[in-house]
């Protein structure tokens, strides 16, 4: 008897035991993304209400610290992952969620809180939606990988010349096209993270591929909550 083949017929293979393994892989992961955005939420709404925190930092350069602190924490994972501990990695995850919200701290001081609370909701409901999707369905979404990573860098491009130009009309495609690419990153991504668990790593390999997965799904989330609250929110 032939061994079933690795990849996809192999992580969609009907079995109890593979079934029950990667729920409670999925459910790691969404515990780890639910956790960290707790942080993150935490600790943006702890520094917005502390002055003695937030004036120092968004009246100074040190701003742009910790604007491009969390950027700094993504590319050390990704390019770091196969060398450090799967501890190491959950202690690097806690630690950009914190300071994640330092960088988020600013919108409670641009944004109404029932803005604010809009978007999230909003932001939650596209996410759950197509991460639902992205787990459930059987059509291979891989094919639009190239296409969603060019629409990803097209909008950071943009982001990137919109902070000289200024731009409202430019501001508000970007914050159109990004949703779009988030939302369909969210079930790209999740499909990704379903048929990695199919290679079958060992203990430590999964508990770091449940980090990798739960940065992937956060970025994802905060990114679509963000171009959300910059297309709807109201500005106090």
């Amino acid at each position: 008897m032939n061994p079933a083949p690795r990849g996809r017929s192999a992580g969609f293979a009907p079995s109890a035991y593979y079934d029950e393994g990667l729920r409670a892989h999925m459910l790691r992961i969404y515990n780890y993304m639910g956790l960290g955005l707790a942080l993150t939420g935490l600790v943006a709404v702890v520094v917005a209400a502390t002055p003695a925190i937030y004036v120092p930092i968004f009246s100074t350069p040190l701003k742009w610290v910790v604007m491009l602190a969390p950027l700094a924490f993504v590319l050390f994972l990704s390019f770091r992952i196969e060398a450090i501990s799967a501890g190491t990695a959950q202690m690097l995850f806690w630690a950009f969620c914190g300071v994640m919200g330092l960088s988020l701290a600013s919108i409670f001081l641009v944004f109404t809180g029932t803005s604010i609370a809009r978007a999230f909701f909003g932001a939650a409901a596209m996410f759950a939606g197509m991460s639902l999707y992205g787990y459930t369905t059987k059509r291979d979404l891989s094919q639009f990988g190239s296409f969603l990573m060019m629409g990803l860098i097209g909008v950071i491009i943009a982001s990137v010349i919109n902070l000289f130009l200024g731009s409202s009309a430019l501001q508000f495609a970007i914050s159109i096209i990004g949703i779009l690419v988030f939302v369909g990153l969210t079930a790209w991504d999740t499909q990704s993270i379903k048929l990695q668990y199919a290679e079958h790593h060992d203990s430590e390999t999964s508990q770091k591929l449940a980090v990798m997965g739960a940065l992937s799904l956060y970025l994802n989330f905060i990114n679509i909550f963000q171009l959300l609250l910059s297309l709807t929110g109201e500005r106090e």
